[in-house]
Parts: structure tokens; C-alpha cells; sequence
């Protein structure tokens, strides 16, 4: 994928993180926290996503849901990863897709609603596949960073300016019960805000064929039950960040909350969850080149005594992310 670099200045990056905070905050909102006109923040933000470099996605939160959500690493023959790693982008289960290392090894995270779907995937598709040498799957059970809890790298407003944008939020979580089930028309609308969380009402209303107050109102019920979400996704390289990797580490049992709330902290991670399996914890990470890379490895991860074991593995290519295929 060709991508346009774009030197961002002062109020790039606080429209950056404005989204991060509420992605579907207005134009007029955004501006007076920043102090600039709505005009100026619009002309930006369609500048932006434009290039490829931003999108405002709404996300399931599979947990509340009642999904599983699973890490999954591959390792293929040579001549079938990137054939491999293009149809699981395809599928409509998967939210992200990774092309690791030399090529030879696939990365992906899935959402999985039923143990039929998770056996499909794991025990039929895969399994079958002889140009996949190894597999393995790994439960997450918890997460850190990602999701709600956004990438600290995009940081460029002041408390006070994240407080106010919170507290025009139109859609706010309210709380917690049984998990939700999705009703007639929920597909529809959920698809659109994958593919722009920041979709007009009037069309959100025209793909579920309700009416605009309904879609207001069903989207405020998703919200306030912690079913949906709203996430902004940025390409790591537009920010001039040009090393992204991921990260397997075994941590003792009692140590992996302590381990994984301090690599929260970390500018450079991207993601960081906890997860069934040998190497508990998992990470991405976007660094600025190969010598902030080695630093992060041997000072940041370094001063963590817990981390018994370790594997970084490049990402040489991105096929999928936040749900979305990238092109070519």
C-alpha cells in the first residue's frame, strides 16, 4: 500500500487524539477544545482519512457479547503464507491479519460467537490446510491496552481537553449485566460503523431501514451496555513510526496484572493482552526505527523482572486491521 506522509502539526495531532477520546465527537466539539474553527477541524479530518491515515471504526466488544476472542500464529510454506494470510482477511471473524518475520508466519486475531464457529476455523479450515506447518491458539482473557483503552502514542491533549471531551460524549457506557443479544436490523448497523463509525444517522437509517430516532436510540442502548465502542484507527508509519512488531512473553501467574498494567504505561504499545498458554502475555508494538526497537527490547522490556522468556517477530505486512482489508 502506497501511503502519502503527511507532516502533522499541532492541531493534526489533537484531532487524533480528540477521536481517540470520542470518535464520533463533532466537528464543533473537537474545535473548541482545540481552539480552532469547525471548519479548519473538518478540512483536516477529511485530509486525513483521505490518505488512509485515519478511520473511526465502530468495534463489537466480543466479551459482552458473549464471544471469544483468540490469537492465533501460523507458520506456512513460503508459497502460501501471503494466500493464507488474504483469506483469513476475507473472513468476516477475523479483526486483524499479520504477515510476520520472513513471511513464513501469519498472525491473526479472531472473534469467534459460537464453539461451532471456533472448531470451524481451528479444527476444520486450518487444520486441513497442508502449506500450514504449525498452528497454534491462544485464548485472550484479558486486555491491557487496545480496544477502550487506547494507544498512549496518539497523547497530545491536556487533561482538562480529554475531561471536556468526555463530557459531551453522546454515547456513554452506563454499565454492566447479562450479555447482550443482538436483535433484527443489529448486523446492518454494526457493519456500517465497521466500516465508518462516524456514518451519518440519516444513513445508518436508510442500511437498517429504520428510522433516524431508532438508530439513535438503539445505538445509545449498545453503548451504555459496553457492546459497542468506538475506536480510531491510524496507520503507525503516517506518524513516522516505521518498526511495528509483536511480542510473545512468559510471566509468572502472580505477576502477569503487575506486568501487563506496566507495559499499559509503555508509549510503544500498541496492544497488550493476557492469554492462555505458554507465553501469557502478548504485545504490539510501533516504535520509530530499528535502534528505538532495540532500546524498547533491552531498556523498557528489560527493566521488567517478570518477563522470564520472550519472541519478537516483525510485521513486514499488514493485510488486515480493526476489521478492515487493507489494499495493496
Amino acid at each position: 500500500m502506497v501511503v502519502e506522509i503527511i507532516e502533522l502539526d499541532e492541531v493534526d495531532r489533537g484531532l487524533l487524539h480528540a477521536l481517540q477520546v470520542d470518535g464520533r465527537a463533532s466537528f464543533s466539539r473537537i474545535a473548541e477544545v482545540l481552539g480552532v474553527s469547525d471548519q479548519r477541524v473538518a478540512r483536516r479530518y477529511r485530509r486525513l482519512r483521505s490518505t488512509g491515515m485515519l478511520r473511526v471504526v465502530g468495534v463489537v466488544d466480543g466479551r459482552r457479547l458473549g464471544y471469544e476472542s483468540w490469537a492465533i500464529r501460523l507458520r506456512c510454506t513460503p508459497d502460501a503464507a501471503v494466500a493464507i494470510a488474504e483469506a483469513l482477511g476475507r473472513r468476516s471473524d477475523t479483526f486483524w491479519v499479520h504477515l510476520l518475520s520472513g513471511g513464513t508466519e501469519i498472525s491473526c486475531g479472531t472473534l469467534q460467537r459460537t464453539a461451532a464457529e471456533r472448531e470451524s476455523l481451528l479444527l476444520g479450515k486450518l487444520a486441513r490446510t497442508n502449506r500450514v506447518l504449525s498452528m497454534t491458539a491462544h485464548r485472550t482473557l484479558y486486555t491491557f491496552v487496545g480496544g477502550r483503552v487506547g494507544w498512549q502514542g496518539l497523547a497530545a491533549l491536556s487533561p482538562e481537553q480529554v475531561a471536556h471531551l468526555e463530557e459531551g460524549r453522546v454515547y456513554r457506557r452506563r454499565g454492566e449485566g447479562e450479555p447482550i443479544v443482538l436483535g433484527p436490523g443489529d448486523q446492518a448497523l454494526l457493519d456500517a460503523l465497521s466500516r465508518d463509525g462516524r456514518t451519518a444517522h440519516a444513513d445508518l437509517a436508510a442500511v437498517t431501514g429504520w428510522s433516524e430516532s431508532t438508530v439513535r436510540r438503539r445505538m445509545d442502548q449498545l453503548c451504555a451496555t459496553g457492546a459497542l465502542f468506538f475506536d480510531m484507527d491510524v496507520l503507525p508509519a503516517l506518524l513516522n513510526y516505521q518498526v511495528e512488531a509483536q511480542l510473545w512473553m512468559s510471566v509468572p501467574p502472580a505477576e502477569i496484572d503487575a506486568t501487563g498494567r506496566a507495559l499499559a504505561g509503555h508509549h510503544e504499545v500498541a496492544f497488550a493482552g493476557a492469554t492462555t498458554g505458554p507465553t501469557n502475555l502478548t504485545a504490539s508494538i510501533v516504535c520509530r526505527d530499528d535502534e528505538a526497537f532495540y532500546r524498547y527490547v533491552t531498556d523498557s522490556l528489560g527493566a521488567l523482572p517478570a518477563i522470564r522468556h520472550i519472541e519478537t517477530a516483525p510485521i513486514i505486512r499488514t493485510i488486515k486491521r480493526a476489521g478492515a482489508v487493507l489494499p495493496l
